[in-house]
């Protein structure tokens, strides 16, 4: 494997999937904003938590772009459409487990129990992440396959 490739790729399409994903939230599409999200981990300032959740999206997408080029690895070939099946279910299992677990760890996020005194500054995901939006999962798919299909094809020569 050509870990420098990878590495650069995994820029690459991580900047692809948050491009797509800030195009859809200025077109109203969805409110998930990722780096907001992540951000608020570590800071409540809002402008600074997106500035640390854009760095902690990209290393996570590194992390991801990682796992993508090892299973091309053990499938010895990588194709925009492996890929995109790789997106598919890298984005099953955020909207339908990662995501909901969120607000039991996320400090400045309010759960489904917390109720009206709930001081949080996020509101809950919930499942598909459909709190953010009805379009929210739709597009949380569709960004998701543009980074498969994005490392897919980045990697096939490698």
């Amino acid at each position: 494997m050509d870990w420098a490739g990878w590495a650069l790729f995994g820029l690459v399409a991580t900047s692809a999937l948050t491009a797509a994903m800030l195009m859809a939230q200025l077109a109203g599409l969805t409110r998930l904003d990722f780096a907001l999200v992540l951000g608020t981990l570590v800071t409540e300032d809002p402008d600074r938590a997106r500035v640390a959740g854009f760095f902690l999206h990209l290393c996570a997408g590194q992390g991801f772009a990682l796992g993508y080029a090892a299973t091309f690895a053990l499938l010895h070939r990588a194709t925009w459409w492996i890929g995109a099946l790789l997106g598919i279910l890298h984005v099953g299992i955020a909207l339908t487990v990662i995501l909901p677990l969120l607000p039991g760890v996320h400090p400045r996020m309010a759960s489904e129990r917390a109720g009206p005194a709930s001081t949080a500054v996020l509101e809950p995901p919930g499942l598909f992440a459909i709190n953010y939006g009805i379009p929210t999962p739709a597009v949380t798919t569709v960004v998701h396959i543009i980074y498969g299909v994005c490392l897919g094809l980045l990697l096939q020569g490698n």
